[in-house]
């Protein structure tokens, strides 16, 4: 499920409960349709998500922002670059 903060230009996109695949999957969906250098904030409770997200973002030449774990949360911040 994702939804636009219109204050900060971003997209939430909440992937608990996923597990791989799924997480990265929907970042790609969420990806085609926003704009150049909107960002996306991923909510992940998938580990594999550590190793995923990042080779994602490197692969595709989108720009890793942040990277943070909390409680049993991890979070990602990732501005798209088309």
């Amino acid at each position: 499920m994702s939804k636009l903060d219109l204050t900060t230009n971003t997209i939430l996109l909440d992937t608990k409960g996923l597990y791989c695949p799924e997480p990265v999957m929907m970042l790609h969906n969420a990806v085609r349709d926003v704009d150049d250098k909107m960002q996306i904030k991923v909510v992940a409770t998938d580990p594999s998500t550590q190793r995923d997200i990042p080779k994602f973002c490197q692969f595709l030449g989108h720009s890793l922002k942040s990277q943070s774990h909390v409680a049993d949360e991890f979070i990602y911040l990732i501005e798209v670059n088309k």
